[in-house]
């Protein structure tokens, strides 16, 4: 059986505004860090499908977070029984009676049960996408779908103009979009980075080289670590001086990669320490040179938002979705085609060869940039969202709707 767990850890002065109901599958530091900003905005309800799960090793994040937080599930055993989830979900939206729900996507079967349940209500919906027209393929059935499923909701938090423009062609109304859906707490990877830099002791303490590219994903076949380590190669061969490499992260793919490293002759030019924990993660950043996302399917990369709170210059796949928005070629990083081994090769020689200052003077460029997308950034837009939710006026719910929810929830 389910069980179903309300933690109110906070209950914040609320007036009498209902809250809007915040749902994600997991909260994680980065979700929390957002809601206690927007809660300061905003009277928020956030909603926890599950307390923790495989996908990422994060620690569970317990005590007061600033809103009401109710987890359906501590653990995925039960949230993958969608009948199960239904009833959990449908009757804690029932108990907590929002003026606003606010969906993390429109495929996740628990977006889709908010959304009907939402829609029978006649409850305003916010959809929070970072889905950009360029992700894959698109089929012209599941594109329509997706426009009648958009058609239930009045407006939208997106990551940035890509994630917009895709919406629009969906058939949201662009002034209905607001940008700011994926941000990172910049303080924390700021100031985090700044005290590592400090620390004379820690570059030993942590086994890193002297001078080294990072990237931090998870080990997936989207995040193409198999043409970086082949682009890493060709750039200690072009390279008099070349630096190392370190790969953060964990996945399924692990033993691919790790026999790349063998295959490639780089066994002790590669490090590869695992997933590392959100409060450790600053560390790394701060004493590498640069950071390198070479994904070919990436909705948006919160790692390149980290590595420029941190400080870093940026070499990032053109198939980022943040790569419009927080990319500005060559003043705090390059843009390249991740299928095209040599282009990250030779960004990797052209930053590696640049004088400090110059990489220095990036990486300032980067924490300007990033300041402008901000956890405040997220609140404000967040509050801009839902009030355009409250405002706009709702289509009716056919039955059409209705079966065609209810098929994609139970497929």
């Amino acid at each position: 059986m389910s069980h179903v767990s309300s933690h109110n850890l906070v209950e914040p002065d609320c007036s009498a505004q209902a809250p809007a109901a915040v749902i994600f599958h997991r909260l994680g530091p980065y979700h929390l860090a957002r809601l206690r900003a927007a809660a300061k905005r905003i009277p928020i309800v956030a909603i926890e499908l599950v307390g923790k799960d495989t996908t990422y090793a994060w620690e569970v994040v317990r005590g007061p977070q600033g809103f009401p937080r109710v987890t359906l599930f501590e653990a995925e055993n039960h949230s993958g029984d969608t009948f199960v989830l239904e009833t959990a979900l449908r009757n804690t939206l029932e108990r907590e009676s929002p003026a606003c729900v606010v969906l993390p996507g429109w495929s996740p079967p628990g977006a889709l049960i908010a959304l009907a349940w939402a829609s029978s209500h006649s409850v305003p919906i916010v959809m929070m996408s970072e889905s950009q027209d360029r992700d894959r393929r698109r089929n012209p059935l599941g594109e329509n779908i997706k426009r009648r499923v958009l058609s239930l909701c009045s407006s939208a938090l997106v990551g940035g103009s890509s994630h917009a423009a895709y919406l629009a062609k969906l058939g949201l109304p662009r002034e209905r979009a607001f940008c700011g859906y994926d941000v990172v707490d910049n303080e924390h990877f700021r100031s985090g980075a700044e005290r590592a830099r400090a620390d004379g002791t820690l570059r030993a303490r942590l086994g890193l080289p002297g001078r080294f590219f990072l990237a931090s994903c998870r080990f997936v076949a989207a995040k193409n670590l198999g043409r970086l380590l082949e682009a890493y190669s060709r750039y200690r061969k072009s390279s008099s001086d070349p630096w190392g490499l370190v790969l953060l992260g964990d996945g399924p793919l692990r033993p691919d990669v790790e026999g790349g490293f063998r295959r490639l002759g780089l066994e002790t030019h590669v490090l590869a320490p695992g997933f590392i924990q959100y409060d450790t993660l600053p560390a790394y950043y701060a004493l590498a040179g640069a950071f390198i996302v070479p994904s070919v399917m990436e909705p948006w990369g919160l790692v390149v938002n980290e590595a420029m709170a941190a400080g870093l210059p940026v070499l990032v796949s053109e198939r980022c979705g943040s790569a419009p928005d927080l990319v500005e070629e060559g003043r705090n990083g390059f843009t390249f085609d991740p299928y095209c081994v040599e282009q990250p090769a030779s960004l990797m020689l052209k930053v590696s060869a640049m004088a400090e200052g110059q990489r220095q003077a990036m990486g300032r460029a980067s924490q300007e940039i990033i300041s402008r997308w901000s956890l405040d950034l997220f609140a404000q837009n967040l509050e801009k969202a839902i009030q355009a939710a409250l405002r706009a006026p709702r289509r009716s719910v056919s039955v059409l709707d209705r079966l065609l929810l209810w098929a994609l929830i139970h497929r």
